[in-house]
């Protein structure tokens, strides 16, 4: 190992060991060279100990185990940053597997453009889950929606990124009061860009995302991005910056729309209905979070189905 790695890949993870393990097999398998890159697994206080699922990789990575007490993957991914070695600090979650060039096509990447986010296309690795499809074809929407030109964007989800170990920490990493997953790395990127610096879409840059989601957990995660999207407008209020203003009608309507012309017709309209759950889910978590913040009676919608 070379005293400062190039990439320190960094992974948050609580009580997944089989997907910690999934990830860590495509990470030993990545053509790059070991001694210029390090791994990061920061275990977000799970109910058993993740050494034994890290221990057969030690021989094959150079790889180090931090465990904290839970407090959510934008503070674990904090902890990892903090230990990091590498000029790039490279985030990815437990469910998700890279292809064998991911850390070249970073490299290639940063010796051109070597001081911004670069965000990566991530897959749907559960063709066969309706909810997990409909979750990654909302992510494809919104990449696009946020495109701002050419390879330019202005959101990345927190699975597949890459950026300047020193511009974030000069920029205080991911809002810690963010706690759960919802959230926190749109935050990040608006912070990121106020600041003036570029975001870059590099769709070679790829990972295979296993998330098994149900129609509960469907509407969990998107109630949770409801949530998340309060805390994100209470974040951007305590840094005065102008208040985000109700995306446009069209937004909806295409969102709507979008899967029908991206898989069959069968499926393109399920998952048509999905987006529509989600949108339901994402609202009464906003109100739901709103509410534990001022105060004010909630809705009363269940958070789950």
């Amino acid at each position: 190992m070379t005293q400062h790695p190039i990439f320190s890949i960094i992974i948050p993870t609580y009580a997944r060991p089989e997907r910690l393990t999934n990830c860590l097999q495509a990470i030993a398998q990545l053509d790059y060279p070991g001694d210029r890159f390090e791994v990061i697994v920061v275990d977000d206080g799970s109910p058993t100990s993740m050494e034994a699922v890290v221990a057969p990789f030690r021989d094959q990575l150079h790889l180090t185990l931090i465990r904290q007490v839970n407090a959510g993957p934008a503070k674990a991914r904090n902890v990892g940053a903090e230990q990091a070695n590498g000029q790039f600090l490279v985030f990815t979650d437990d469910d998700c597997a890279p292809v064998r060039d991911w850390l070249k096509a970073l490299e290639s990447r940063f010796t051109t453009t070597p001081s911004c986010i670069i965000g990566g296309r991530t897959f749907n690795a559960l063709p066969n889950n309706l909810y997990s499809t409909a979750s990654q074809v909302l992510i494809d929407y919104l990449y696009k929606y946020y495109s701002v030109e050419g390879d330019r964007s202005s959101f990345f989800a927190s699975n597949n990124i890459a950026l300047p170990a020193d511009q974030f920490r000069a920029l205080g990493g991911f809002d810690t009061s963010f706690s759960l997953a919802a959230g926190e790395d749109r935050e990040f990127c608006d912070r990121w860009l106020h600041h003036g610096y570029l975001m870059l879409y590099a769709p070679e840059v790829q990972v295979y995302h296993a998330h098994s989601l149900t129609l509960p957990k469907f509407w969990q995660q998107h109630f949770n991005y409801g949530r998340g999207a309060f805390c994100f407008h209470q974040s951007r209020a305590r840094r005065n910056v102008e208040q985000i203003k109700v995306e446009p009608l069209s937004f909806y309507l295409n969102l709507l729309t979008y899967p029908l012309s991206q898989t069959s017709p069968l499926q393109g309209l399920l998952i048509s209905v999905l987006f529509l759950l989600s949108q339901l889910a994402n609202i009464t978590g906003f109100l739901w979070e709103r509410a534990q913040v001022t105060g004010t009676r909630p809705v009363v919608i269940p958070n789950r189905l």
